[in-house]
């Protein structure tokens, strides 16, 4: 489907914007990714009591309806993105917002464990598929080499998000009840999220006549001199200064390339230890002996490691390489879970939970890099919907995981090895990992031409 070209008037505004405009894409996929929070993980835990004490359910129950969404999104996620790359992310994440505004709005009614499913489910779905895939591929088209800035800051907000949405729930409970805290979180989602998704996302820079990161798109030679008769190819010229050529996978290209298949396996692997980890990280502090508020307090601080550390990676991954820096975000969390083995003082906790939230700051910085890197913009919808399968299904398994073998052996021990060995399994896919050789032929951009 072929994109129509924005009017004269509107590029001749936007290049003359007085800052780049993938600027207020990222804004966008700030305000984006703080609505994403509706269905988190988080925000569910703090309607967890007043829903069972309202219903009778078990907690098992309620939780599968987090695995269950998340196998809805493994599924869909290789259906949608290509819809990124034909549509851009303005689709993508106005319909996200909008059905995850509404259904979380919807579970004020829930009268049945069914109709809690089911618009849980639907939101988790949003929540795991279309706006991750939507606000990274939103934040790769507008920017590359200031692409790990960008990033982080997209990341910051999601946090945000995750902090600030379960006290604007728990406020709304206290006053009227857990159905006034779905409101109020589904308001917040529509409220944040859509109007500035639908009035200012641009699906590529080219499509209004700009380039990634605003940079000129043809740079100029340095002090290159003019060809002369007794030179005329102007042999001895200075080298001229040109951008590398980004990568230009599709899918198809990307699938057989060992670089997808390390990647995914590293995506497996950690994503099991992010998720089982986060869960029951508060309940096994406490078995060792913590009190729940050192616990609270411990699991507020591997948030705030998680923030600084996606800072720290967004500053160093480039310098360091993005497999060093994938092996070092998976060294951290095979460290943090040796270390929550051992836990039986206060601050032994911190220092876990501080390493803990270093590895996943890392993650969730340097492996939706790695995708645009290795890749490029003409297929990444396509490309991060395949690979998104991988990740949301074992998002799903880590909690399931850490929940049965808690239940076998009595406690944590099992799982937290099991986590320290998929770790170090990650760092191996990491040392594994090189940029893929370019395609044997260009893959066709979908992109027009900039207007002259």
């Amino acid at each position: 489907m072929r994109i129509a070209r924005p009017g004269g008037v509107a590029t001749l505004l936007l290049a003359r914007l007085p800052f780049f405009y993938g600027w207020i894409i990222l804004a966008c996929a700030c305000c984006a990714g703080f609505a994403r929070q509706g269905p988190a993980v988080a925000t569910l835990s703090i309607f967890v009591e007043p829903m069972i004490s309202s219903f009778g359910w078990s907690r098992t129950a309620v939780s599968g309806a987090v695995s269950l969404g998340g196998i809805m999104a493994a599924a869909v996620s290789p259906l949608i993105g290509p819809v990124l790359d034909r549509q851009g992310a303005r689709v993508m994440l106005c319909a996200a917002v909008l059905l995850t505004g509404v259904f979380t709005m919807l579970l004020s009614l829930t009268q049945s464990l069914l109709a809690f499913y089911v618009f849980f489910c639907i939101g988790r779905m949003n929540f795991a598929g279309p706006f991750d895939i939507g606000i990274y591929g939103a934040l790769n088209s507008w920017f590359v080499h200031r692409r790990a800035l960008a990033t982080s800051i997209a990341n910051l907000a999601q946090m945000a998000g995750l902090v600030v949405l379960p006290l604007i729930a728990h406020w709304a409970i206290e006053r009227d009840g857990w159905r006034a805290g779905w409101l109020a979180v589904g308001a917040c989602v529509l409220l944040v999220g859509f109007v500035p998704a639908w009035l200012f996302l641009v699906r590529r820079p080219e499509d209004v006549g700009l380039t990634p990161d605003g940079r000129p798109a043809h740079p100029a030679p340095l002090d290159a001199p003019t060809p002369t008769a007794s030179d005329p190819r102007g042999q001895g010229m200075p080298a001229i200064r040109l951008e590398p050529a980004e990568p230009a996978f599709s899918r198809r290209q990307a699938l057989r390339t060992p670089t997808f298949w390390l990647l995914s396996l590293y995506t497996a692997a950690v994503y099991p230890v992010q998720a089982g980890v986060s869960l029951h990280q508060a309940p096994h502090l406490i078995e060792r002996g913590l009190s729940p508020t050192v616990a609270a307090t411990i699991v507020s601080a591997f948030s705030l490691a998680s923030a600084l550390a996606v800072l720290a990676f967004a500053l160093f991954a480039r310098r360091i390489g993005i497999r060093t820096s994938l092996g070092l975000a998976g060294a951290c969390l095979a460290l943090s879970a040796v270390l929550m083995l051992a836990i039986t003082t206060p601050i032994e906790g911190f220092i876990a939970a501080c390493c803990f939230g270093a590895g996943i700051g890392g993650v969730l910085t340097v492996l939706p890099l790695a995708w645009a890197d290795y890749f490029g913009r003409a297929s990444f919808g396509a490309i991060r919907g395949a690979a998104l399968t991988v990740q949301v299904t074992a998002q799903a398994a880590g909690p399931l995981l850490s929940g049965l073998l808690r239940d076998a052996y009595g406690t944590y021990v099992a799982s937290l090895t099991c986590f320290a060995g998929l770790s170090l399994l990650s760092v191996l896919a990491a040392l594994l990992v090189h940029p893929p050789r370019p395609p044997p032929r260009a893959f066709p951009s979908r992109t027009p031409s900039s207007p002259a």
